[in-house]
């Protein structure tokens, strides 16, 4: 059972912490998926992912963890139905030649070999039968050679997709699975932005300093939104799903900070909320926003507002990073809004915005766990202090967050 400590937030408004897990002792978390009671937890320090029964959400248990191949990165996952995927990554930050912060900056394939046969980690991504859900059984691996896959996209059907670095690309591109049978995945078809194709004679038109990399895209129908970190936005066409095309690119760095994270369809508003990523301490890579857009016109995406700042402390000189990180994606089963935005923002805490007037979005809800007791994070002279990373809404309401550091939250919204 948690501490009285933990459950005691550091600043709340309409929102309070039910329970709390420290997940087995591998407190470190990054994306989170809830199924049928119990959750699943990519980790980045720890390797694999972990899975914990959130029936009693007052008190979530430990049920397992579950490895992947060594020097592997597992963070991000997905459910729905009786399946989940797991990326498999080379982990950065056993990566020779490159550190964390030079993982952020510049294009990724310049800087490491993509092409040695026994590259010592696995890439691709796993396919788990989790009709028993305390129970994963592995039930394929699909690779995908080079750094391997990023992040997945996957809300059932026919169709994955995936962000992924293949030999002869500069970075993370686009890529869809054919997934009629879980058994068998196979990618398809490939997508990127003009100048990532290294292999084709292609060169960037950016600044060196600017990653151009798909982090994932979140599909609508036949509509995907694409988040290109540095590389800002686009929307595609995704309808002939062996030839996807883009139809727009919207980029607002320079002169904002870049980071785009996510992009989220709001299809019943034509709106669209992108989410940017801070990714170091104290802002030095500059102060990270909410977009919202109109997409009215798929091939003309306009940005209508930004979302309020959270300015009730000065959490740029609290230490860590400061800035958004994820969005709940609205998956078909969890909680649907298409007028509430539920953000992680790191050492911030969970905001939630109402966009009900998507000119000006406001702030109805926030909370901000507790400093974590003590560092998963290995690298050198890192802060103990709040990183929420991702957030996931079940269909009853109950918000679930993940922390770098920290564990799970389990999280009620007042009035929701």
């Amino acid at each position: 059972m948690s501490s009285p400590s933990l459950l005691t937030p550091d600043f709340s408004r309409n929102m309070h912490i039910l329970g709390h897990s420290d997940q087995g002792g591998r407190a470190d978390g990054i994306q989170v998926m809830v199924s049928g009671g119990y959750a699943y937890v990519g980790h980045v320090f720890n390797n694999g992912f972990s899975v914990i029964d959130v029936r009693d959400p007052k008190k979530p248990t430990f049920v397992r963890h579950i490895p992947q191949p060594a020097g592997t990165w597992s963070q991000h996952l997905q459910t729905h139905g009786d399946i989940l995927i797991v990326n498999n990554m080379r982990d950065m930050l056993q990566a020779e030649n490159i550190d964390a912060g030079e993982y952020y900056q510049g294009s990724i394939g310049d800087k490491i070999s993509l092409d040695t046969p026994e590259q010592g980690y696995s890439a691709g991504m796993r396919v788990y039968d989790i009709s028993d859900r305390a129970n994963p059984r592995e039930i394929a691996f699909m690779e995908v050679p080079g750094l391997g896959v990023h992040r997945v996209w996957y809300d059932g059907g026919n169709w994955a997709y995936i962000s992924a670095l293949p030999p002869g690309f500069s970075d993370d591109i686009f890529m869809i699975v054919d997934f009629k049978n879980p058994e068998n995945p196979e990618v398809v078809s490939k997508l990127w932005l003009p100048g990532m194709n290294s292999a084709a004679g292609e060169t960037p038109a950016w600044d060196a300093k600017y990653r151009y990399a798909l982090h994932h895209a979140i599909i609508k129908g036949d509509l995907a939104c694409g988040a290109w970190r540095d590389g800002g936005v686009t929307t595609m066409d995704v309808s002939d799903r062996y030839n996807p095309v883009i139809l727009a690119h919207d980029n607002p760095c320079p002169p904002f900070s870049g980071g785009t994270h996510n992009t989220l369809p709001i299809p019943d508003r034509n709106l669209l909320f992108v989410v940017e990523e801070s990714v170091f301490d104290n802002c030095e890579d500059g102060i990270k926003h909410n977009w919202v857009y109109d997409i009215s016109n798929p091939a003309n995406p306009v940005t209508i507002a930004t979302t309020p700042i959270p300015d009730e402390m000065d959490y740029q000189a609290k230490g860590g990073q400061f800035g958004p990180h994820n969005v709940h994606e609205n998956r078909s089963e969890g909680f649907q809004s298409s007028e509430l935005m539920f953000v992680s923002y790191q050492n911030a805490g969970i905001r939630v915005y109402d966009i009900s007037n998507p000119y000006r979005p406001e702030e109805v809800a926030a909370l901000v766990p507790p400093a974590p007791q003590k560092l998963m994070d290995y690298r050198p002279a890192r802060p103990l202090v709040v990183d929420t990373t991702d957030v996931y809404v079940d269909k009853q309401g109950l918000i679930y967050t993940t922390d770098m550091n920290a564990g799970l939250y389990i999280i009620e919204m007042e009035n929701l």
